[in-house]
């Protein structure tokens, strides 16, 4: 007798049009377990499993990995309460590692539902309850490497990606965009604005000096481009899970210069010679006038980001990936 078809299920509460890094990152893991597995990408785990009815009658689900402990909550509940004893992994993204799970009820029952979980980068288990600290691991996000652009010798130009909103301190890049800067000297921010109050301070920023630009949110290969072209990529955030915008600038071959809180330590190092305080605008400020002003400085920055490169390789990602659905008991599919 054929045996039924068991099938991974991956669900993430972003979605394509949000274009995040939660987004991009289940969609990535997706690409990866559909080489070696049968695999589903929802939007969530309905209380009635009934209601995915073809799906169903087609394919056994049989483990789910959940982006999210707080925004997956109800499709990591209704999960457990029909599969009690199938593998239920939840991969904590950002704000549920650094802010939910030490306050929110359903993000904490996420936790002792889980037989497994995630961080993204090696500071996050730190960040985790002691207590389940043991049953985590670590899987760095990744991006392909870019063949590195040639520089502009005559502008230096800083950019900051990721949609405006409160946990990426969008304002902290607008104010140094008004420190007292030579005219070569210049700010990109891309990412759309999540509350009226960053458009209009993007707005009033670009309308003092033509040093910024507000770009808006661009497609990912456009993104790409513009973090390629620029002489650092700036992470400004006070709360990050695995910053895939500073992957992508490693794999680019543009040093950063990011906030010091542990989301970017654990992307970049303890040692890492860019890190500025959270909100610190001066701060920030004076990392961009030593870059623009030292190049031997920049080439040190640049050296450190290339030795982290290694972590954010795809194949590397989709090694990890791939292990978590064997562990899950996922077999891989037969040619």
């Amino acid at each position: 007798m054929k045996s039924e078809a068991k099938t991974l299920v991956l669900v993430s509460p972003a979605t394509a049009e949000s274009n995040n890094g939660n987004w991009h990152t289940a969609h990535r893991w997706a690409k990866f377990l559909s080489s070696h597995c049968d695999t589903a990408l929802l939007k969530e785990w309905p209380e009635n499993p009934t209601t995915h009815g073809s799906f169903l009658r087609h394919a056994e689900p049989a483990a789910l990995i959940a982006l999210h402990a707080r925004r997956s909550a109800p499709s990591i509940k209704a999960w457990a309460g029909a599969y009690p004893g199938k593998p239920l992994i939840v991969v904590l993204t950002g704000t549920d590692l650094y802010r939910d799970i030490h306050t929110d009820a359903d993000a904490q029952r996420s936790l002792a539902l889980a037989s497994r979980l995630v961080v993204l980068q090696d500071s996050g288990l730190a960040a985790l309850p002691h207590a389940w600290q043991g049953n985590a691991q670590v899987i760095y996000q990744s991006a392909p490497a870019l063949k590195p652009a040639h520089k502009s010798h005559h502008t230096f130009c800083a950019v900051m990606v990721g949609h405006l909103r409160d946990e990426k301190d969008p304002l902290t890049f607008m104010k140094t965009a008004l420190a007292g800067f030579p005219a070569a000297v210049r700010f990109d921010q891309i990412g759309a604005a999540l509350e009226p109050r960053f458009a209009q301070a993007a707005s009033a920023t670009a309308r003092h000096t033509p040093r910024y630009r507000w770009l808006g949110d661009l497609p990912r290969a456009a993104t790409r481009q513009h973090i390629k072209r620029a002489h650092v990529l700036v992470n400004c955030s006070w709360m990050e899970g695995g910053s895939q915008a500073i992957l992508e600038a490693v794999q680019s071959g543009t040093p950063v210069l990011a906030s010091r809180i542990s989301g970017n330590i654990g992307m970049l190092g303890e040692t890492y010679a860019g890190y500025f305080a959270v909100g610190d605008d001066a701060g920030l400020a004076a990392l961009v006038r030593r870059c623009a002003r030292e190049p031997d400085f920049l080439a040190l920055l640049q050296k450190h980001c290339s030795q982290r490169a290694h972590l954010f390789d795809p194949q590397e990602e989709k090694r990890h990936v791939i292990n978590l659905a064997l562990d899950a008991g996922i077999a891989a599919r037969r040619p």
